[in-house]
């Protein structure tokens, strides 16, 4: 049996599969939604439940401070969305979508920040 945290081989593919479809989604303008047009959600990741009943899409915007919005639309728009992905994915059920912001990115300039401080530098240089 896989280990609990990992994903499946079966998890990862409809997850790569799903996120194709929302990235094409979004690249095509098939939601219809002028907000999500203007903001063009891109798909960095989807995690899907062990079931493949819940999708979890971590998404961005290049536009700083529109997060709130872009969610606001994705959100009001899940239901056409997952109308939209049904038969780009060929899946016998077509999981539930959930959208979140991703932090990533974020994260890791935050770390890289960090490093870059003298003081941290300073330390590091002190390791050697």
């Amino acid at each position: 049996m896989a280990h609990a945290s990992a994903p499946s081989q079966r998890m990862l593919r409809a997850g790569e599969l799903i996120r194709h479809a929302l990235a094409e989604i979004f690249l095509r303008g098939e939601t219809n939604d002028p907000d999500l047009g203007k903001l063009a959600p891109t798909v960095v990741e989807v995690q899907i439940s062990p079931d493949l009943k819940i999708a979890t899409a971590y998404v961005r915007t290049l536009f700083a401070g529109k997060e709130e919005l872009m969610m606001e639309a994705l959100h009001r728009n899940r239901k056409y969305i997952r109308g939209l992905m049904a038969p780009k994915l060929g899946m016998k059920y077509t999981p539930d979508i959930r959208f979140r912001i991703d932090t990533a990115l974020d994260y890791a300039n935050k770390i890289d920040e960090i490093l870059r401080k003298p003081e941290v530098q300073q330390d590091l240089k002190k390791e050697d």
